[in-house]
C-alpha cells in the first residue's frame, strides 16, 4: 500500500505592470513523498519560486487555490482527495494564495530573490493508495 503525493507549481502567469523591467519566474514544486494514514504526525515539505528581473524590481507572488480552494487544497488521485496547504511562512500560519479569502502574496524588490513555498498535509486522514498530485498556477506581477 503507497502513498505518494507532489504539488506541481506551474508558472504560467506574468504579469508586466508599468514599468521597463523584464522578469523571469523559475519555479521547484512542493514535493511530500510518502504518506502514512497511520502517521500521528503531519507531513511537511518545501518548494522555492526564484525571481530574476533585470533591474530591481517591486513584484508580488500569488498562487491559485489548485484542485481544492484557499481554505483546504486538495491533492487528488482519480476521485480520491487528500487535504493540504500552501504557505508563505515556515509557522505555516499564513496561506499562500492571491490576497483574497484571508491568504496572503509574497512581495519583494530586487534583482534575485528566493521565496520559499511552505507545504503541509495534515496527519490522519482516512485516504486510498495512490499517488496524489495537485497543479497550482504561480502569478508574478511587476
Amino acid at each position: 500500500m503507497g502513498y505518494t503525493a507532489w504539488v506541481f507549481l506551474a508558472v504560467l502567469s506574468i504579469v508586466p505592470g508599468h514599468t521597463h523591467a523584464a522578469c523571469n519566474l523559475n519555479v521547484q514544486g512542493v514535493i511530500f513523498g510518502s504518506y502514512d494514514v497511520f502517521n500521528m504526525q503531519s507531513v511537511e515539505s518545501t518548494g522555492n519560486v526564484a525571481v530574476t528581473c533585470d533591474v530591481s524590481t517591486p513584484y508580488s507572488i500569488a498562487l491559485t487555490p489548485g484542485s481544492g480552494n484557499f481554505t483546504s487544497r486538495t491533492l487528488t488521485s482519480g476521485a480520491n482527495t487528500l487535504a493540504y496547504n500552501l504557505y508563505a511562512d515556515p509557522a505555516r500560519t499564513s496561506v499562500w494564495g492571491d490576497g483574497t479569502a484571508g491568504t496572503v502574496t509574497v512581495s519583494g524588490s530586487a534583482v534575485s530573490a528566493n521565496h520559499t513555498v511552505y507545504g503541509r498535509i495534515p496527519a490522519r486522514q482516512n485516504v486510498f493508495a495512490g499517488s496524489y498530485s495537485d497543479l497550482i498556477t504561480v502569478t508574478l506581477s511587476f
